[in-house]
């Protein structure tokens, strides 16, 4: 058995990078809303998102309020009078206070709404990426399997983070200009035009200038800066590619030194960064473009309002108090306006971002075409969204799946089962029918460890791409064993009784599991948590998912080669568990060559041919009579009792 076959993962057949989600923006956020609503999670968002209203409004009020103080202030300096200017002073602290107490409490409501909205979101991609089987179906659906952590984490932080602030100053604009608008319109009657002899006015005069001069440099803004949104979607994906680049490196930093592979490592991570500097020096010329534009328009907005009420001022009809409160309501009026202008920027992330985590969330949906009811609720119809296209030899047979059915049979059955694999390939089973009795041990040899892989994979409804029926028993009945187990993050006690949790066994029989494996060495340790699946060498993590076997106690074991990595020693050790404690297990092992002396009662044949695989049974061979149950296993593990002892 090849150790290396663990890094011969098959790739799906026919696979294709799925293309970006589509929709448009009101589509996409029509989407999260209604998921927003769906969940628990609205109470709290909408009171949050209630009292930001509410603050919002009272400082639009205090904008208004502080703005017609500025008339009388103004003017009290024009006339030289004392008394007016210590009093309005006083007002200025009064209205500050208030506003000073409005924004802090902006600011709080704010942040708290980024935390609950995060709290949202990542929950409920989490709760689709980590729906049954679906992270793995995710893995091979072309390019948005690519780095879902990458997406999941910081880009959900980063699209929560601006939609929270956008939202915020866009609703603020929205009540400032509101608010702000009557009041410029009523000051604009005080600019009055002479034309010779004729003197005249422009109702709303002052309005149509604010709204022209903020229309205009939002159009340009937009015209601009539009790239920007497909640079910061990039962007973000060469981030992802490199941040992955150095998690491989760190991990096998142990193979790359023993190979001394440093200079080739390097090498490959300067053709993972040339593309993010590149796309970043993009960036920064775009945004110099955009800062002509936002930066222009702000320092002519110093002195447009000026220019444009000069008329009145000049005329007469407006003292110096009055052009400062036209001069501050054409400022809030504009800045409203202008916050396309000067948002431009962060929109474009915004909007990336917003398309890289729908596209995740729609890849994650739930198949629509999957049927429902348990005897097909185990297989999507596809990889998500179809980026698994037509049949793998090119054939019209678009979407052939192998169909599990989970109905609790009491016989595990293979029929007319055909595997599709990469390059138009297929690998078969024959007879057209096999049926697996309860206890009953068959090994299926396979010729190359793709083919293996690919079936053991189909029987865990992993690998629907194919054809035929399998039938499988309970669920709850069943334990796959891979070749490299998985060993969760936590203390060796989780690691072994994963997927159970650590409390549900007691102490003593996790133990005695241990033991029985030849791991009495590992005992002390069962409280310390650390990185087990680096900790610990290959062949102690295949022992300690047999350790788990002892405690599950499936009636089911499929095991893909899961004893590759054992001596002669330690697999009689392993293989003496079907002989005792788990005797009337059903054991099903999908190897590349025969074996085990005499411990299968049958073996078959899956065969990678044009046409299809043949399986050739071989006569079943009698079962050794059972030995004693724990006694016998101590003449298999010598080193482990001394060590004990």
């Amino acid at each position: 058995m090849d150790l290396g076959d663990e890094r011969q993962q098959p790739q799906p057949p026919g696979g294709r990078p799925r293309p970006a989600a589509g929709g448009s923006v009101t589509a996409q956020l029509g989407s999260l809303l209604g998921a927003l609503w769906r969940s628990r999670y609205r109470g709290r968002v909408g009171l949050l998102a209630a009292g930001i209203v509410v603050v919002l409004c009272a400082n639009a009020l205090g904008q208004i309020r502080l703005n017609a103080w500025q008339g009388a202030f103004f003017d009290s300096l024009e006339q030289r009078d004392l008394a007016i200017f210590g009093a309005q002073l006083l007002v200025f602290g009064v209205i500050v206070g208030g506003l000073l107490v409005l924004v802090v409490a902006q600011t709080w409501l704010k942040e708290m709404l980024q935390v609950r909205l995060r709290e949202w979101l990542t929950h409920d991609l989490l709760d689709r990426w980590l729906a049954p089987k679906r992270a793995y179906l995710l893995a091979h659906a072309g390019e948005i399997g690519v780095n879902p952590d990458q997406r999941m984490h910081e880009d959900t932080r980063h699209l929560i983070d601006l939609s929270a602030d956008l939202a915020v100053r866009l609703l603020q604009a929205a009540l400032l200009l509101i608010s702000f608008i009557g009041v410029l319109w009523v000051l604009s009657a005080q600019v009055v035009f002479a034309l010779g002899a004729h003197r005249f006015s422009i109702p709303g005069y002052m309005v149509w200038c604010a709204l022209a001069y903020a229309l205009g440099g939002s159009w340009l803004a937009w015209r601009v800066g539009r790239p920007l949104i497909g640079l910061n979607a990039t962007r973000y994906a060469r981030e992802a590619e490199l941040r992955f680049a150095l998690v491989r490196v760190s991990e096998c930093a142990e193979g790359i030194a023993l190979y001394g592979g440093e200079a080739d490592e390097r090498r490959n991570l300067n053709g993972t960064v040339a593309p993010v500097l590149g796309v970043m020096g993009a960036l920064a010329g775009g945004l110099a473009r955009l800062t002509w534009v936002t930066s222009g328009y702000g320092w002519l907005g110093l002195i447009a309002p000026i220019v444009v009420a000069a008329p009145g001022y000049f005329g007469g009809g407006l003292s110096f108090g009055g052009l400062m409160m036209v001069i501050g309501a054409f400022n809030q009026v504009q800045q409203s306006l202008r916050w396309f202008v000067d948002e431009f920027h962060r929109i474009a992330d915004w909007r990336a971002t917003l398309l890289r985590v729908m596209a995740l969330r729609e890849a994650l949906a739930a198949p629509a075409d999957a049927p429902a009811g348990p005897a097909a609720a185990e297989v999507p119809a596809g990889p998500p969204h179809g980026s698994l296209a037509g049949s793998p030899d090119g054939s019209d047979e678009a979407g052939a799946r192998v169909a599990l059915v989970d109905q609790g049979a009491a016989q595990l059955v293979l029929e007319d089962v055909s595997i599709a694999l990469g390059g138009g390939a297929r690998a078969a089973l024959e007879p057209a029918r096999i049926a697996i009795a309860p206890g009953e041990r068959v090994l299926i040899v396979s010729e190359t460890a793709a083919d293996k892989s690919a079936l053991f994979r189909a029987l865990a409804g992993l690998w629907p791409w194919g054809s035929g029926t399998i039938q499988l028993p309970p669920r709850a009945d069943m334990m796959f064993m891979p070749q490299r187990p998985y060993l969760p993050l936590g203390s060796l006690r989780a690691a072994v009784s994963y997927p159970a949790a650590p409390a549900r066994f007691e102490d003593a029989a996790v133990r005695a599991a241990l033991m029985r494996v030849g791991l009495g060495h590992l005992v002390p340790a069962l409280e310390q948590a650390q990185r087990w699946d680096k900790e610990l060498p290959v062949e102690e993590q295949q022992r300690l998912a047999f350790a788990r076997l002892l405690l599950q106690r499936p009636r089911w074991v499929l095991i893909d080669d899961a004893m590759g990595a054992l001596d002669d020693e330690h697999r009689q050790l392993m293989l003496s568990l079907f002989e005792h404690e788990l005797a009337d297990a059903a054991v099903l092992s999908i190897a590349r060559s025969a074996g085990h002396d005499g411990f299968f009662a049958r073996t078959l044949h899956l065969r990678r041919r044009a046409a299809a695989a043949i399986t050739l049974p071989l006569r079943p061979r009698p079962r050794p009579a059972p030995a004693p149950a724990f006694p016998a296993a101590e003449r298999f593990a010598p080193r482990e009792k001394a060590a004990a002892g």
